[in-house]
């Protein structure tokens, strides 16, 4: 007789249970291991002989520091300025980064989005508009810089390569409060020969991504989408043309569980879809759901058990099939930015410092030749920056195991 995965699962839990209750504790590890199909309800996302029963008395200060060298890509302070929204791709042999580049407060009317370039990830070249002035919203404009639906905003939105082309992904609204209800999501291809952006228009209507397409395993391109509304949705297509797409409904923001923000996805080595949403309801934890359809149907969300400060992270599975998590992990301040990594793509086991002693987000990761590369914002808000890891000192987690 063959027994299927969710009964051993399901006999595992039992026995871990009376262990615990035997010897008078009950911690997360009692919990049935999550899977897409058996077990998508369970919380456990951090394990380990590390991590304490109440993960969110981790003490970040004191996590293995991961080695790394820092480099400034563009630095706003000097006008007051905001820099945020960072995205990294490694293209033609040069590395490239792109963000918003607001007035001051980030969003406001008149921001734009800038990119530079690098050959190593550390010296970075002049900073230059990627996105023309948005409408009726230039420095000249009597609303430059202040909440006003008459004004619009840029807001980067991540670099995709496609067909052997670099896109640069930007969204366009009124620079009221939250999205406008003129939400749309442009593309914008690099034309080497006159080295600038030609603008290709919008891809899908009401729509902000977090970041750009990858591909899941029906060949398809993949994004998440949200609406001004801030519903979420998971766009699948691309392939045609980069503005046909489906989009499938995922987590309705008026639920009271969860108020999903910036959602990000991957595909498990299963080849199902995992999704991570940011609580706006700031629970200080992450909420995780899976798909078993590439990405048309989605699991109920559920609180994890890995801490969050409320803010945007970044997964990347690695060349060596690991993947890593970049985030805000204390969740009392956007401080420190740590690395977190995971054998399965499920559960993570080890945590790293990677900088800190400052407001630092958005982070944003890529690998290239035995290296990570980390963009965040940095100074509230004021600087994109970037380190640059060797994959091989993240050795440094290995006490953990």
């Amino acid at each position: 007789m063959l027994l299927s995965r969710s009964f051993f699962s399901e006999i595992a839990a039992v026995v871990v249970l009376a262990f615990a209750g035997f010897t008078g504790t009950v911690a997360h590890a009692a919990e049935a291991y999550p899977h897409p199909g058996d077990n998508p309800a369970s919380t456990l996302m951090l394990q380990g002989p590390w991590v304490p029963e109440n993960t969110h008395d981790i003490d970040f200060v004191k996590l293995p520091r991961i080695p790394s060298k820092p480099a400034v890509v563009s630095d706003a302070r000097p006008h007051g300025g905001v820099n945020q929204h960072n995205y990294l791709i490694h293209y033609d042999g040069r590395f490239w980064a792109m963000w918003s580049d607001g007035p001051s407060v980030e969003d406001k009317v008149g921001q734009r989005v800038k990119y530079a370039t690098s050959e190593d990830a550390l010296t970075w070249s002049e900073s230059r508009y990627l996105t023309p002035v948005p409408p009726n919203s230039g420095p000249d404009s009597p609303i430059y810089n202040t909440r006003n639906p008459e004004g619009f905003r840029w807001i980067s939105r991540g670099f995709w390569e496609r067909e052997g082309e670099l896109l640069a992904l930007a969204s366009l609204d009124e620079a009221d409060g939250f999205f406008g209800p003129g939400l749309e999501l442009h593309a914008f291809r690099y034309n080497k020969e006159s080295d600038s952006w030609d603008a290709l228009g919008v891809i899908y209507d009401n729509t902000i991504n977090n970041f750009p397409p990858k591909k899941i395993p029906t060949g398809e391109w993949m994004m998440t989408r949200r609406s001004f509304d801030r519903h979420v949705y998971f766009l699948a297509g691309g392939t045609e043309a980069i503005d046909t797409w489906e989009s499938f409904p995922a987590v309705s923001y008026t639920d009271s569980r969860l108020l999903a923000e910036e959602p990000y996805w991957w595909v498990l080595p299963d080849d199902n879809l995992l999704a991570l949403f940011r609580d706006n309801n700031k629970s200080g934890y992450i909420f995780r759901a899976f798909s078993t359809d590439n990405g048309r149907t989605w699991s109920d969300p559920v609180k994890t058990n890995f801490p969050d400060a409320s803010s945007k992270f970044h997964v990347l599975r690695m060349s060596d099939g690991r993947y890593v998590l970049v985030s805000n992990a204390n969740p009392k301040k956007r401080d420190p930015l740590v690395l977190s990594i995971s054998d399965d793509g499920i559960v993570f086991n080890k945590m790293g410092y990677l900088t800190g002693g400052r407001v630092i987000d958005y982070p944003h990761v890529i690998e290239h030749d035995g290296h990570l590369i980390v963009a965040f914002s940095g100074s509230k808000k004021h600087t994109c920056e970037v380190l640059k890891i060797r994959i091989v000192d993240l050795s440094v987690l290995d006490v953990q195991e």
